[in-house]
């Protein structure tokens, strides 16, 4: 969840357990819920970035957060709930996901996970092999270098 907005009024904490434990708190989370045949949708305010909000005791919270945690306990730190659904205000547990930062960016639509699911050059030559030339992360075809080293040796 690199990519999300934290607001400097409310910022979004991650949960603790005792948080979880209410059922005031728990009813009040399920009021907020439609579900349908799939996807269990948030109702009430989502972030301009598309996630649910909740606030417990003062504390606001990711919804599909607070959802999992409910059905599967304490998130591991360092880790993400992915939305497998692709659904950024569905809190359906059996849709969400424990996942590293970097696989739930992966996952996505975003720059990063287009580029690094292409497999071929623009000129069709693989990503892989001996042909792979690696700066970093930034993958290049080694056959596509070489046509661009006799081009600038002329």
């Amino acid at each position: 969840m690199a990519s999300e907005k934290r607001t400097k009024a409310h910022p979004v904490r991650e949960l603790q357990i005792p948080l979880l434990g209410d059922p005031e708190t728990q009813a009040r989370f399920w009021s907020k819920v439609e579900k349908t045949e799939t996807c269990w949708l948030w109702t009430k305010h989502k972030m301009p970035n598309g996630y649910a909000r909740f606030w417990v005791d003062g504390i606001q919270v990711y919804a599909h957060r607070f959802s999992f945690a409910l059905m599967h306990g304490q998130i591991a730190e360092g880790l993400t709930v992915d939305h497998a659904c692709r659904v950024r205000h569905c809190v359906n547990p059996s849709h969400l996901e424990v996942v590293t930062r970097r696989e739930n960016v992966l996952r996505g639509v975003g720059i990063t996970a287009k580029r690094a699911r292409k497999t071929h050059c623009p000129q069709g030559h693989p990503y892989s092999g001996s042909n792979l030339y690696q700066i970093g992360r930034h993958r290049q075809c080694r056959t596509c270098q070489k046509v661009r080293d006799i081009g600038r040796k002329r």
